[in-house]
């Protein structure tokens, strides 16, 4: 495994930077988008994010267009869409792949994690989560239609806080 934090990533507004910008924070990272049945989750994620966010956490969003299609716009659009539409205010990243031979190398280190029934392997769809600790270590894995705010999720996120 590689350190998590030198993982090289642009925002969404273009500019390079990695994950180390958040060393030390407990991360939810999401592969986020805009046209899906699950897309209102963007709600709960933004809720988690201000709760927390004070305490060492933060939700990253990574737009993703490999399934159905559910995330076809530019950068703008997605930015646009997700301030007008839920009022995210958590860290957001260019439209990435999950999946198969375009994988961004994040994702390739996401996916060895297993979820609670121990499987490891591909995202199964918009929505999946990943808890990062604070040290870069993947400490929990959390299928698409795991609410935000769901019971399990936020006792593990309280349970790993810096602060």
């Amino acid at each position: 495994m590689t350190d998590l934090y030198d993982t090289k990533l642009r925002t969404l507004e273009g500019e390079d930077t990695s994950l180390d910008a958040f060393r030390g924070q407990l991360l939810l990272v999401v592969n986020v988008a805009s046209r899906c049945g699950l897309t209102p989750q963007y709600e709960g994620l933004e809720r988690l994010h201000e709760r927390y966010a004070p305490r060492g956490f933060s939700v990253l969003g990574f737009p993703c267009n490999q399934f159905a299609g559910q995330e076809p716009g530019s950068s703008e659009e997605i930015r646009a869409f997700c301030s007008a539409t839920y009022g995210v205010t958590f860290p957001m990243f260019e439209r990435i792949e999950v999946n198969g031979p375009g994988r961004h190398p994040l994702y390739a280190e996401l996916t060895g994690a297993a979820d609670a029934g121990g499987e490891a392997g591909d995202v199964q769809w918009n929505f999946e989560k990943f808890l990062v600790s604070p040290d870069g270590r993947i400490v929990g894995r959390y299928r698409p239609r795991t609410e935000p705010e769901d019971a399990e999720l936020v006792a593990a996120i309280e349970a790993a806080l810096p602060n």
